[in-house]
């Protein structure tokens, strides 16, 4: 079948039906080796180094970090806040009602939660922080700096939650597993608490250069974006929310032109490219279950100022967890709680009583119900665990030796092929003088690719990077 009859018979059947851990311990999906098996079929030649990500088959965060779900609401991030008996508490990115799915969210969440505590709590309360991610050293700093007796417990190894960097002589620059930019710059402070760090970071150049399967260079055509706007506004006269995948039915994207333009593009291609370079890439989710309500718009996603961290986004942890006593490689498995004080269970059968305790572990744990809660949480709580998303986001690190393209665009993405399964690039070369590129899979994509070796995961990236292996001849704009 080919893409673009795929992409209208799946649009068209949906009609019909109208940062931190509490698992078992296992590795977690970090430094990988560089492939040594027999290379890919490809126009790109093998890298020099690879490091990858593969979060939703992390224990520690089964997913990259929430979004608006179809039917779910932003009060229900509230409802997840709320403290329950003035003894258990909630952080972290998936309750930001500001800034969900985002460093500075969770930060803030942490900050916030933190404040909320100190107000219900006596002096000298122990207190424990579940999570050693931003979330979780956010609120530990500040009740420590307020003389609370503080513990975090982390079950990773290490600290930063989904926030992963690796440092690696064989690597130029730092590698970012986990988040590498600063998303809306000028609406926090992040910017400045990186600038106070002295750790490098720039501003990122937001106009993508596209590229077809062929290598052609085309100018964006505006009228996946245009599509997704209607379908968007459509879903807010709705009576209910709606999946986008519905709204886009509804609003006649699957009557969109397959047909080529000269560049062999169609403007059934272009709604494919925006759903796959922004929406997805913004969600990490597919558009049957986005939010029809709550999704961000084309121009609201296009807007975001930008700037892409350079000298180790970890950095902005570990300088707030300095000296806070942290307690790694323990799982927490259940956890009981009273009007009185919080009972935690390790998974090494050790126990634990604190006056309170803040719980900061990613939303897509939660969903697992592998920490117990004794009794259960009430219901609201319950509800929005369930009812909110969590999407995947994954990323591929390649080194190579020289480069073996010719632009010198920061950002690329490709147009006109829906099969290939890395669709945004960014290319460090122009950023660093480092001939090393990223890429970037998500939604229903990145979770096929979690369950493949380093050495098919390594063969994708590299096909979906043979239109940028040539040099090529721009299209002129029409």
């Amino acid at each position: 079948m080919k893409r673009r009859t795929f992409l209208i018979s799946s649009l068209s059947g949906l009609s019909l039906l109208a940062l931190s851990g509490c698992t078992p311990p296992k590795p977690t999906p970090t430094a990988s080796p560089t492939p040594t098996s027999t290379p890919a079929p490809s126009l790109v030649p093998q890298p020099a180094g690879m490091q990858r990500s593969s979060w939703s088959t992390d224990p520690f965060a089964r997913g990259s970090f929430s979004y608006p779900a179809a039917f779910a609401t932003p009060q229900q991030r509230e409802d997840l806040a709320e403290p329950v008996l003035d003894r258990l508490f909630f952080a972290g990115e998936a309750v930001s009602a500001d800034a969900p799915g985002t460093v500075n969210g969770a930060r803030a969440s942490g900050q916030l939660t933190a404040r909320t505590l100190i107000a219900l709590a006596e002096p000298g309360e122990r207190i424990a922080v579940i999570g050693a991610g931003a979330a979780g050293i956010a609120a530990a700093r500040q009740l420590m700096d307020d003389g609370f007796d503080v513990l975090v417990i982390e079950a990773r190894d290490r600290i930063g939650g989904r926030i992963q960097t690796l440092t690696d002589d064989s690597w130029p620059v730092p590698v970012e597993l986990g988040p590498s930019f600063i998303v809306g710059a000028s609406r926090n402070s992040l910017d400045e608490d990186f600038t106070g760090l002295e750790i490098s970071h720039t501003e990122f150049p937001p106009t993508p250069e596209a590229r077809t399967p062929a290598g052609v260079i085309v100018p964006v055509a505006p009228v996946g974006a245009e599509a997704v706007t209607s379908a968007l506004a459509w879903a807010a006269e709705q009576a209910q929310d709606t999946p986008l995948s519905e709204a886009l039915v509804a609003t006649g994207s699957t009557e969109l032109s397959a047909e080529d333009s000269d560049a062999g593009i169609s403007d059934l291609d272009w709604l494919d490219y925006q759903l796959a370079t922004a929406n997805t890439l913004d969600s990490g989710a597919p558009t049957t279950e986005m939010s029809g309500w709550y999704s961000p718009t084309p121009a609201d996603i296009a807007a975001d100022d930008t700037r892409i961290v350079l000298g180790g986004y970890l950095g902005l942890v570990t300088d707030e967890a300095a000296d806070l006593d942290v307690l790694l490689s323990s799982v927490v498995t259940r956890l009981s709680y009273s009007e009185d004080n919080v009972s935690l269970r390790l998974a090494t059968g050790e126990s634990l009583t604190v006056d309170r305790a803040i719980v900061t572990v990613p939303l897509g744990v939660l969903k697992t119900e592998v920490l117990e809660f004794v009794p259960a949480l009430p219901f609201s709580h319950r509800g929005a665990i369930a009812a909110l998303g969590m999407g995947t986001l994954d990323k591929i690190w390649l080194r190579f030796d020289e480069p073996f393209w010719d632009t010198e665009a920061a950002l690329w993405t490709t147009v006109g092929d829906d099969t290939l399964d890395f669709r945004v690039w960014v290319n460090l070369l122009p950023l660093t003088g480092e001939p090393v590129l990223v890429g970037f899979v998500s939604g229903e994509r990145a979770l096929a690719l979690a369950e493949t070796d380093d050495t098919e995961f390594t063969d994708a990236a590299l096909r979906s990077l043979e239109p940028f292996a040539t040099a090529q001849t721009p299209t002129p704009a029409p």
